[in-house]
């Protein structure tokens, strides 16, 4: 499923523009990238909890020649899903 077409969904059901509801939710996308840059925390209740999490470095082996490598540490997005979702999911 695109964004396109869940604005599509969302726009027949609520009777709002297309336009408008793909606009809406580029933007909510934006602003929930620009809080999880800046190292915060989204929780979207029903919904789960986005966060950032820290990656220690770390010393990895590539499978193809067997040389170890230095991993630097980066930061990494993390979602847990909230209790609604998981129970429509199953």
């Amino acid at each position: 499923m695109t964004k396109k077409e869940i604005a599509i969904m969302i726009a027949d059901e609520t009777g709002i523009k297309q336009i408008i509801t793909k606009k809406v939710i580029q933007k909510t996308l934006d602003k929930i990238v620009d809080i999880l840059a800046k190292g915060e925390t989204i929780e979207l209740r029903n919904f789960g909890i986005f966060k950032v999490k820290a990656r220690k470095a770390r010393i990895a082996r590539n499978p193809r020649t067997g040389e170890t490598v230095q991993v630097a540490p980066k930061k990494a997005v993390v979602f847990k899903p909230g209790l609604v979702m998981k129970q429509k999911v199953k």
